[in-house]
C-alpha cells in the first residue's frame, strides 16, 4: 500500500479545540447586491453553516483587466464570514479566465479532435498544458495567497474547481508538445515507444519524437495505446497544473490546507483520482444523484471510492444538490427526507463535511434552476427547513469527525487502467460498461446486507477475505503475481469477462484469455462470444446473462463449475467456475448477470470466504450499513434504503440520531439514517 503523508483536514479534533463537522455551499456573494450579504451570514447561522467555498468563478471579478486588481469586495466578504463565525475554503479563482485574458491571448483555449477551437462562454476554457495560461493562472494565485495568508477566515485553499470536468483532453500545439515530452519520460526511447505502442501495424512506426501527436481525428480507429497513454497523460497533465498552484499556496501560505475538488461520481473517469490524491492535503469530492434504479446505491459506491481514494481518512463533501439539478434530462427534485439521507450516507463513508452547491440560488446564469441551501422562494421554504435541521443533525454528529471508516471483509476493487482501457474501441463489443459491473456488485452486496469496502490496486488487498475484481483487463505481470499471492496465503478472489486480457501497453498476453490469470484461474477462453443487445443467455442456477459469454475450456486441477449456460452458442459450457489454489480460491464469472442475478450467485462465494452479514436478517438489504471507528468508540450508521419502516432488532448502542430506542431495538422510519455509538474496545 502507498505510504501517504497525514491529513491535513481542516477541522479534525484539535484544530481549533472541539471536534465537528463542517457544514456550507459554495457561495457566490458577487452575484448578489451588497445588501443581501447580511441576511446570507444570519440565515447561515441560523442553518448551522460553518464553512463556505468562496472565490470559485471571481477571476474576473477580482482582475478586471491585465494590471487591474480589485480585492476590496473579497477583503469585505471575508471579514464577514470571520464576524459570523464562518471559515472560508478560499478558491484560487483559475476555473474560468476572465474575456479579457482569452481575446488577448485566444492560444489558450483548448482543442478538439478535429481541430475545432473551444471558444469561451461557459467555463474552463483553458488548456492544462498552456504556458500562457499558467503563467496568467500563477500570477493570480500568489496574489491571492500574499493577500490573504494571515486571514484569520481562512481554514482551507480550493485550486481552482472540479479539476478536468470539460478541458480533460486537448490536442492542441501546446498538448502535442507536452505529451512528447511526457512520453520521453515514461517510455525512454523511440525503439521501446514503438514497441509499446505496436506501431509495426498500419505502418505507424516513429523515426522522430517530433512525428508524434496527441489521437486527434483519424482516418479511422486511433492506435489504442496511443489512446491510451494520451488518457494518461491527459490526467498527469491536469496533476502537474494541480502541482503548480498547490506549490505557490504551500510555498506563501505553509500552514493552510490544500484541497481540490475531485468528481468520482458517474461516468466522470479522465481524471485518476487515486493518482492525484497525495498531490493534497485532504481529499474532497463532488456528488449528484443520477435518478434511476441504482441512484442511492450509486451515491453509497460514489462514497465509498471516495473514502477508498483518501485512505479511509476523513475528507471533504465539497459539493452535492439539496434537490434538482439543472443538467441532466429531467431535474427532478429531491423526495422529503432525501436531502438528508443524501447527506449522511457520504458521512457514513467517511465525509467529514457536507458542503452543497449552492448557498443562495442564483437569478441568472447557466444554474438558475439547480437548487442550493436557499432556493428560489427563499427562506419560507420547505428546503430551507430541511437545510436547517441537517445543520442540527451534523452537531449532534459532532463525535464522528476524526473517525476512520472501519474496513469491512469484502471490497470492489476498483481500477482506473482498465476503465479506460476496456471502453475503447474495435474491441468485441462496444456495450461493455466496467463501473456499471462493478456497481452491479456492489448493489448486490448490499442487497445482501454485505458491508464491503471499493479500492483501488493501491490498496493493500490482503485485508480483505473477499476480493471482487469486475472487468479487471489491465493487469501488469506484477499485480498478477500480487493476486496470485492473494489466493494462495488464503484470500477469495473473484473476476468477470474481459478481465486479465492485456498488459500495461495494451499489449495482449499471449496464450489464451484470460491471460495474465488463466493459470490463477485454471481456465482457458479461445474465443469471445459478446451479445447482441437484445440477447440473452440463461444459466443453469436460474440467473440471465447478457452483455458478453466466454466458450470456457477448464485446464487446471481443482476447478469445479458453480453455473453452466443453458442456452446460447455456449449451452452447456461452463459460465461460472471457481478453482482452489493453496489456502484460497480464484472464481471466474464469464457474463453480465446483473445485481439481481449477482445475488443469486454471491451467497455461495460469500461463503467461502466466511462473510456473512452484521444486519439481522429483517434488515438485510433493506437497511445499508456502514461503519467509521475512532480511537474509542465505533460508529454504526444505519441507512434506510426503502420507503417502508424496517425494525432492527438487537444492535445496541447510544443513539446518537434516530428514532427512539424500544424495548428489544427501534425501527427506522422510510428513507431515515441511525448512528449509534459502540466501544471499540
Amino acid at each position: 500500500m502507498t505510504s501517504r503523508p497525514p491529513s491535513r483536514f481542516p477541522y479534525a479534533p484539535g484544530s481549533d479545540g472541539t471536534p465537528r463537522i463542517a457544514y456550507g455551499a459554495d457561495y457566490n456573494p458577487e452575484q448578489w447586491p451588497r445588501d443581501v450579504w447580511d441576511e446570507d451570514i444570519r440565515l447561515m447561522r441560523e442553518a448551522g453553516v460553518n464553512t463556505v467555498s468562496v472565490g470559485i468563478f471571481s477571476w474576473a471579478r477580482v482582475q478586471p483587466a491585465e494590471d487591474a486588481w480589485d480585492f476590496a469586495w473579497l477583503d469585505e466578504l471575508m471579514d464577514l464570514l470571520h464576524a459570523g463565525g464562518i471559515g472560508a475554503d478560499l478558491a484560487t479563482a483559475t476555473a474560468s479566465p476572465p474575456p479579457w485574458l482569452t481575446t488577448a491571448h485566444p492560444e489558450i483555449l483548448p482543442v478538439t479532435a478535429s481541430g475545432a477551437t473551444v471558444w469561451p462562454g461557459a467555463r474552463q476554457h483553458w488548456r492544462p498544458t498552456s504556458p500562457v495560461f499558467r503563467a496568467h493562472a500563477l500570477r493570480l494565485v500568489r496574489k491571492m495567497a500574499e493577500r490573504y495568508a494571515d486571514h484569520p477566515a481562512l481554514v482551507a485553499w480550493h485550486v481552482s474547481n472540479e479539476l478536468g470536468c470539460h478541458n480533460i483532453y486537448d490536442y492542441s500545439d501546446d498538448a502535442a508538445r507536452a505529451f512528447r515530452d511526457w512520453l520521453r519520460a515514461r517510455h525512454g526511447t523511440l525503439d521501446a515507444l514503438n514497441h509499446a505502442w505496436g506501431t509495426a501495424f498500419w505502418s505507424q512506426r516513429y523515426s522522430d519524437w517530433e512525428q508524434i501527436l496527441p489521437p486527434r481525428l483519424a482516418a479511422s480507429h486511433p492506435n489504442p495505446t496511443q489512446q491510451l497513454d494520451f488518457k494518461r497523460f491527459s490526467s498527469d497533465a491536469l496533476k502537474e497544473y494541480l502541482r503548480a498552484e498547490r506549490d505557490v499556496l504551500r510555498e506563501v501560505t505553509p500552514d493552510v490546507p490544500v484541497t481540490t475538488n475531485f468528481m468520482v461520481m458517474g461516468n466522470t473517469k479522465g481524471m485518476n483520482y487515486p493518482d492525484w490524491a497525495d498531490e493534497i492535503d485532504f481529499v474532497s469530492n463532488d456528488h449528484y444523484v443520477h435518478p434511476g434504479p441504482q441512484d442511492r446505491d450509486e451515491l453509497s459506491f460514489s462514497a465509498n471510492l471516495t473514502s477508498g481514494i483518501a485512505g479511509h481518512r476523513p475528507w471533504f463533501l465539497m459539493e452535492h444538490s439539496t434537490s434538482a439539478v439543472n443538467w441532466q434530462p429531467v431535474n427532478l427534485a429531491k423526495r422529503p427526507g432525501d436531502l438528508a439521507r443524501d447527506s449522511l450516507l457520504h458521512v457514513a463513508h467517511g465525509a467529514d463535511a457536507v458542503c452543497f452547491f449552492q448557498w443562495r440560488q442564483s437569478a441568472a446564469g447557466a444554474e438558475k434552476y439547480h437548487s442550493a441551501m436557499v432556493p428560489h422562494a427563499g427562506p419560507d421554504s420547505e428546503v430551507f427547513r430541511a437545510v436547517t435541521g441537517l445543520g442540527r443533525t451534523l452537531q449532534a454528529l459532532a463525535p464522528v469527525a476524526g473517525a476512520g471508516r472501519e474496513p469491512a471483509r469484502v471490497a470492489v476493487l476498483f481500477d482506473w487502467d482498465s476503465w479506460w482501457a476496456s471502453e475503447q474501441d474495435s474491441h468485441p463489443t462496444s456495450r461493455l460498461d466496467y463501473r456499471q459491473e462493478a456497481l452491479d456488485w456492489y448493489s448486490a452486496l448490499l442487497a445482501l446486507g454485505i458491508r464491503a469496502d471499493v479500492v483501488t490496486t493501491r490498496a493493500g488487498l490482503d485485508a480483505y477475505d473477499l476480493l471482487i475484481a469486475p472487468v479487471l483487463h489491465v493487469i501488469p505481470e506484477v499485480l498478477a503475481k500480487d493476486l496470485t499471492r492473494y489466493v494462495e496465503g488464503g484470500g477469495h478472489l473473484v473476476t468477470t469477462y474481459f478481465s486479465g486480457v492485456v498488459d500495461e501497453n495494451d499489449h495482449i498476453w499471449l496464450g489464451g484469455y484470460p491471460g495474465a490469470l488463466r493459470d490463477l484461474l485454471g481456465i482457458r477462453i479461445e474465443e469471445f462470444g459478446p451479445l447482441a443487445a437484445d440477447e440473452t443467455v440463461a444459466l443453469d442456477n436460474a440467473t440471465t446473462g447478457t452483455v458478453w459469454t466466454d466458450r470456457i475450456t477448464v485446464t487446471g486441477p481443482a476447478v469445479e463449475v458453480l453455473a453452466r449456460y443453458r442456452t446460447g452458442a455456449y449451452a452447456a459450457r461452463p459460465a461460472v467456475t471457481r478453482r482452489a489454489a493453496g489456502r484460497g480460491s480464484a472464481t471466474y464469472v464469464s457474463t453480465r448477470l446483473g445485481a439481481d442475478g449477482l445475488t443469486v450467485l454471491l451467497p455461495e462465494l460469500l461463503a467461502a470466504a466466511g462473510v456473512d452479514s452484521e444486519l439481522p436478517a429483517a434488515a438485510r438489504g433493506r437497511v445499508e450499513l456502514a461503519v467509521r471507528r475512532g480511537p474509542d468508540s465505533r460508529y454504526l450508521f444505519l441507512v434506510n434504503r426503502t420507503d417502508e419502516t424496517v425494525p432492527l432488532p438487537g444492535i445496541g448502542g447510544e443513539l446518537l440520531i434516530g428514532p427512539a430506542a424500544t424495548e428489544g431495538g427501534f425501527a427506522l422510519p422510510p428513507r431515515d439514517v441511525a448512528v449509534l455509538r459502540q466501544s471499540a474496545r
